[in-house]
């Protein structure tokens, strides 16, 4: 059975409170990763995503880095977006929360002319991020104590 949800960019208060509530839950509380580490100074000016059941409970979020904010995490070049703290609560995996806020995401690295979009992703997510056009480069590294991969897709 599918839960009807949707994605909106988050513009209010509450919904940031909503997208950093659903990031707690799942890199603080399941995976571990230090608070600290997970909210950083890029929150303020990044585009957060939001997926909503139709009852208005949080399902999942991420949030794309540009222009000077995303040059650090791609490699020096300002056409590129960075897309990360993509998370999904537990109970909304497996109904395509995660693929509609990378699109949604990607779809705002595109009003913003970006050539493309890149992200650090879990080294597990490998699979699910080239299921959706995102090509693997550079090594394996350790990011939060957790095994990533660098990908990138052109828009």
């Amino acid at each position: 059975m599918s839960t009807p949800y949707v994605v909106r960019i988050a513009e209010d208060p509450a919904d940031r409170e909503a997208c950093f509530a659903v990031r707690k839950e799942v890199f603080v509380g399941e995976q571990g990763v230090p608070e600290d580490l997970e909210y950083d100074a890029y929150d303020a000016g990044a585009i957060h995503v939001l997926a909503v059941r139709e009852d208005g409970v949080p399902l999942g979020t991420g949030r794309l880095l540009h222009g000077e904010a995303a040059v650090a995490q791609t490699g020096g070049d300002p056409s590129v977006g960075s897309l990360g703290r993509l998370a999904v609560a537990g109970p909304a995996r497996g109904l395509g929360v995660g693929a509609a806020l990378v699109r949604a995401i990607e779809d705002a690295a595109r009003a913003r002319g970006l050539a493309a979009v890149d992200l650090h992703a879990q080294t597990h997510a490998l699979g699910f991020y080239e299921r959706l056009g995102y090509e693997p480069y550079g090594p394996e590294y350790r990011e939060a104590g957790i095994p990533h991969q660098g990908m990138r897709r052109s828009l």
